[in-house]
C-alpha cells in the first residue's frame, strides 16, 4: 500500500465535520428500523394483533389469546431473530475484515457446515429430536470444524494467513456437506422435522434454547468489538500492522474465536441463514465508511432488521403458511448484494 494510499484511508477513519453527521444520522436511521422491525414482528403474522393490544401484553395485561401470541410465540421468535442477526452481522463484518475478502462470510470457515454435519450425525446415530439439545451439538461441531480448519491451515512452513484459512475452510466444508447430505438421503423419515432448520427458520425457538447461548453471543459481541481498531490496521497490510504494534497472532485467534461462537449460536438457533453475513457489512461500508469501529457496531444493528423483517415477510407472503427466513434472505440479498458489488466503494473492505 502507498503513503498516498494509507493517507488517505487515515483521513476515511478520522472522518470530517460533515462525516461525523452523517454517521450519527445513519445510527438514529439504524435505531429506528430496528424499532419498527420489532414491532411489526410482534404485530403481524397469521394472527395480527393491534400494536396497543402488544403493548398491553408487555405491561403484563392482555387478553388470553394476546397473551399467548405475544408472550409464547412471537416474543421468543423475535428475541431469537435479533440474537441471530446480531451474531451473523458481526460474524460477518469479522471475516471480511480479517481476510480483507469483501465476498467471505461466516460459512467460508466451515462454521455453518461443521454445524449442520454434527446434528445431523446427532440425529442419524443417537436419536437426537430435541432442539434444545440439538443447538449444543451444532455449537459443538462448529468449535471442532474450526479448529480443525485452523490446524490444517496452519500445517507446513510460516503461521496460518487468511488465504490459507480460507483454503483449508472451504476444503472441509465441502466434505462437512458432502457427508450431512449422504446422511440425510440414507433415512429421509428420521431428518423430517429438521427441514424447516436445514431452510433456516426462527419458528419454534423458545427462550429455554435461546437464553443458555446468550452469554457466548454477549461475549463475543463485544470481543468483537474490541477487535475493531487491530482489524483498522490489519487493512492496511502485515508489516504496517506490526510497525503499528498490532498484534498479528492474537487478532488471528481472537478473529477465529469470535466468528466460531457467533456463526456457531446463530447457525444452531435457525439454521443456515444465507446473504446476511455477506451482504450487511457491505452495506455498512458502503455508508458508514471502511473504519471497522463504525462497521461492526452498525452491522449488529442493521443484520438483526434484516432477519427481522425477512421473517415478517416469510409469515405473510403465503399466509397462514410460512416461508422459512433462510429462503427469503436469500431472494432479498441476492440482487441486493448484487446492486452494492457494482458499486466501487461498496466492494473493498478497506
Amino acid at each position: 500500500m502507498t503513503v498516498a494510499a494509507i493517507s488517505r484511508r487515515r483521513d476515511a477513519l478520522g472522518g470530517s465535520r460533515t462525516g461525523r453527521a452523517r454517521i450519527w444520522l445513519g445510527l438514529l436511521g439504524l435505531l429506528g428500523g430496528l424499532a419498527i422491525a420489532i414491532a411489526l414482528s410482534l404485530t403481524l403474522g397469521s394472527n395480527a394483533l393491534p400494536f396497543g393490544d402488544v403493548l398491553d401484553v408487555l405491561r403484563g395485561g392482555g387478553s388470553p389469546e394476546a397473551r399467548y401470541v405475544v408472550e409464547e410465540l412471537r416474543l421468543p421468535r423475535t428475541v431469537t431473530g435479533l440474537v441471530v442477526g446480531a451474531a451473523l452481522g458481526a460474524a460477518g463484518a469479522l471475516i471480511q475484515a480479517f481476510t480483507r475478502n469483501p465476498l467471505a462470510d461466516p460459512g467460508i470457515l466451515g462454521v455453518n457446515a461443521g454445524a449442520a454435519l454434527a446434528v445431523a450425525l446427532g440425529v442419524a446415530f443417537l436419536g437426537m429430536r430435541d432442539i434444545a439439545a440439538l443447538v449444543w451439538l451444532a455449537f459443538l461441531g462448529a468449535l471442532v470444524v474450526t479448529i480443525a480448519v485452523y490446524v490444517v491451515g496452519s500445517a507446513g512452513r510460516g503461521a496460518a494467513d487468511p488465504i490459507r484459512l480460507t483454503l483449508a475452510g472451504v476444503a472441509l466444508g465441502a466434505v462437512c456437506s458432502g457427508i450431512t447430505t449422504g446422511l440425510t438421503l440414507s433415512d429421509p423419515e428420521a431428518f423430517e422435522h429438521l427441514r424447516s432448520w436445514n431452510a433456516g427458520s426462527l419458528l419454534g425457538r423458545g427462550f429455554d434454547v435461546l437464553l443458555p447461548v446468550l452469554p457466548f453471543v454477549g461475549i463475543a459481541v463485544l470481543g468483537a468489538l474490541l477487535l475493531a481498531p487491530g482489524l483498522n490496521a490489519v487493512a492496511l497490510g502485515e508489516d504496517i500492522a506490526r510497525s503499528q504494534g498490532a498484534n498479528l497472532a492474537g487478532i488471528r485467534i481472537g478473529v477465529i474465536l469470535a466468528v466460531t461462537v457467533l456463526a456457531g449460536v446463530a447457525t444452531a438457533l435457525a439454521g443456515p441463514i444465507s446473504f446476511i453475513g455477506l451482504m450487511v457489512p457491505h452495506v455498512a461500508r458502503w455508508v458508514f465508511g471502511v473504519d471497522q469501529r463504525r462497521i461492526l457496531p452498525v452491522s449488529i444493528l442493521l443484520a438483526p432488521a434484516i432477519v427481522l423483517l425477512s421473517d415478517v415477510l416469510g409469515r405473510l407472503l403465503i399466509a397462514p403458511a410460512e416461508i422459512p427466513v433462510g429462503i427469503v434472505t436469500a431472494f432479498v440479498g441476492a440482487p441486493v448484494l448484487i446492486a452494492l458489488a457494482r458499486r466501487a466503494k461498496a466492494s473493498a473492505p478497506s
